[in-house]
């Protein structure tokens, strides 16, 4: 390791990311004024980067990789064993293909249309609720819809369970002991059940039209021109439907910024569909979702007088470059209108990872989460009326991933009679 590189004089830090979090990476940085340090973790030497010059190091495949950088007990709960994060090269080219094949914009708008739907019927199931749980009814809501959309057959009595087994596989994520094992029975009661849905597509048992992504799963061919095995397309399928149901933590933190920022529901109402987009961008950037991404060194070579060895971990800090004050003014503070003259670049706003879509790692899903997104910020915003009753909308920093603790409780929902403030098609 290079001297003139900041180093933790610390034997491990892990307690102290549990103990700091998402800000684990921020703090380091500023207190040492770089946006590089050397650590310890779980035992093992590790360098950990943030800001915009980082991620450009970060995604250069040259340089890293993905292959064992995510640890197991992650793999056994949020990702699954093998699948498209931890792959390299070609192989991970033609599996990244797969997936973005099903993000058209043609395939875009029909799961959106769909979530659409589902908000209007829990719209008038709600109204003869004393409360509703936003978070809960958003899993669920987003679990039905993908599932639709996938080909994926599910039993309205089923909704409740499928969509919290995809919810603990993300809580899991940087959870140990109770929270950790809850995950992992998760994964196995889905990968259990999407097992039998691909053999029963490929017995054909189960019709499915060869647009969804049951089908392309069940039918993928690796490199090798043989099809993923029974538990492989069962993991990336899950892939597809986990990441559409954690959509319901941007959802549940847009509500938020709608309550803490009454003033952007009637700059919504205006239809400007360019407030929508800046609002959901802003959501995005402000409010904690990942907080860092993890890759292996490819082969030696040093930036910023680091020597980064081959075979050693690095962490990119998501949230802190989302709050980076050389990238943001005011970072800390909620302000959609600042993505009006928003130019950008791959690497300075990433929420959901950076790079590129189709040859690098950042999410497939992205695109589909932002519609999403903006179509679920119209429904709150012109087609309810509700009571945020007392309750604790606080969320940590420390709790990794994190919610506002009581997931966003409406009460007295009611549908909104303004012909003018009818849902607009997306």
């Amino acid at each position: 390791m290079t001297e003139n590189v900041p180093s933790d004089k610390t034997l491990d830090n892990s307690l102290a990311l549990l103990l700091e979090g998402y800000q684990f990476i921020q703090n380091r940085c500023r207190r040492y004024e770089s946006d590089i340090f050397q650590t310890r973790l779980l035992g093992e030497k590790v360098i950990c980067m943030s800001g915009e010059e980082a991620a450009k190091v970060f995604y250069d495949t040259e340089r890293f990789q993905r292959k064992g950088a995510a640890p197991k007990r992650v793999q056994k709960t949020l990702f699954g064993e093998n699948a498209v994060q931890a792959m390299d090269g070609e192989a991970h080219k033609k599996r990244k293909l797969l997936f973005m094949s099903l993000m058209t914009p043609e395939r875009q708008k029909s799961l959106t249309d769909l979530m659409i739907e589902e908000w209007k019927k829990s719209a008038v199931r709600w109204e003869s609720k004393d409360k509703v749980v936003l978070f809960d009814e958003t899993q669920e809501m987003l679990c039905r819809a993908v599932c639709q959309w996938t080909g994926v057959p599910l039993k309205e009595e089923e909704v409740a369970q499928r969509a919290s087994d995809f919810g603990e596989m993300v809580d899991a994520f940087g959870a140990a002991g109770p929270r950790h094992w809850r995950g992992r029975q998760a994964r196995a009661r889905a990968e259990k059940w999407i097992r039998e849905v691909i053999d029963n597509v490929r017995s054909g048992t189960l019709d499915a039209p060869e647009h969804t992504a049951v089908y392309k799963m069940a039918f993928h061919q690796n490199l090798d021109g043989k099809p993923m095995d029974t538990q492989m397309a069962a993991i990336e399928l899950i892939n597809v439907l986990r990441p559409i149901v954690a959509i319901a933590t941007y959802i549940t933190f847009s509500a938020l910024a709608l309550h803490d920022n009454p003033e952007y529901r009637k700059k919504l109402q205006s239809d400007d569909e360019n407030m929508n987009q800046w609002f959901v961008q802003e959501v995005r950037r402000f409010y904690p979702f990942g907080p860092f991404l993890g890759a292996r060194v490819r082969q030696d070579f040093t930036w910023k007088q680091c020597l980064f060895h081959k075979g050693q971990l690095v962490l990119l800090d998501i949230y802190g470059t989302n709050h980076d004050p050389r990238l943001w003014d005011e970072p800390d503070k909620f302000r959609p209108e600042r993505f009006k003259d928003w130019q950008g670049s791959p690497f300075d706003f990433i929420p959901q990872g950076g790079g590129d879509h189709e040859k690098g790692h950042r999410c497939a899903g992205e695109w589909v989460t932002i519609e999403i997104m903006k179509a679920s910020v119209d429904f709150l915003a012109k087609q309810l009326d509700y009571t945020v009753p007392s309750q604790d909308l606080s969320f940590s920093l420390v709790r990794m991933p994190t919610l506002p603790k009581n997931r966003f409780v409406m009460s007295n929902v009611r549908q909104r009679s303004d012909s003018t403030l009818n849902q607009k098609g997306h």
